[in-house]
C-alpha cells in the first residue's frame, strides 16, 4: 500500500488546502493529513477543531485519515511506514521554506521523498492568515473556504 503525507496547520483549513489534499489522494491509496504543531504559529482553532473541519470537508475522499502530531512531521511519517510527503507551493516565500523543510527533513530520514503540489491558479494566493482578514472585516469567504465550515469559521474569528 502506498501511503503519504500532507501535513498543515490548517487553521483553518481553505480550499487551496483542499485541492491539494484531493489531488495528492489521487496519487496514493492512503494519505494522512496531519495537523501538525508549529510553535511559531498563534492558532484561532483547537486541534480537534481543526480535525473536525478537514472531516467535514474530505467526506467525499474515502482514502483520507486525518491525525495530529506534536513531532517533526518527517517522524510522524517514518513512524507510520510514510515515503511520501505532500508539499503545496503557492509562492516564492513558500519556495524558500519548502526548500529549508526538505533539507532538515531529507537529512534526518532520506526514505521520506517530498513531492511538491502547486494550487489550482484560483488558489494559489490563498492562505489561512488572508481568511482571518477578510473575516475580520466581513467580507466574503465562500471562494476561500469549503462550503461545509463556512458558517464556523465566520463565526469563531473575531471581527471588526
Amino acid at each position: 500500500m502506498k501511503k503519504g503525507l500532507y501535513p498543515g496547520s490548517f487553521d483553518p483549513l481553505t480550499l487551496g488546502h483542499l485541492d491539494v489534499i484531493t489531488r495528492a489522494s489521487e496519487l496514493v491509496d492512503e494519505l494522512h493529513v496531519v495537523v501538525a504543531d508549529n510553535p511559531a504559529k498563534k492558532f484561532s482553532f483547537t486541534v480537534n477543531e481543526r480535525m473536525q473541519m478537514i472531516e467535514k470537508s474530505v467526506k467525499h475522499l474515502p482514502n483520507i485519515k486525518i491525525s495530529y502530531t506534536s513531532d517533526l512531521v518527517v517522524r510522524y511519517a517514518q513512524d507510520n511506514g510514510i515515503k511520501i510527503l505532500f508539499r503545496g507551493l503557492r509562492n516564492i516565500a513558500d519556495y524558500e521554506m519548502e526548500y529549508m523543510l526538505y533539507q532538515f527533513n531529507r537529512n534526518l530520514n532520506p526514505d521520506v521523498e517530498t513531492v511538491v503540489l502547486f494550487p489550482s491558479s484560483r488558489n494559489h494566493f490563498v492562505s489561512s492568515s488572508s481568511i482571518k482578514e477578510l473575516v475580520f472585516h466581513h467580507a466574503d469567504i465562500s471562494l476561500y473556504i469549503p462550503e461545509e465550515i463556512i458558517d464556523e469559521v465566520k463565526l469563531r474569528l473575531p471581527k471588526k
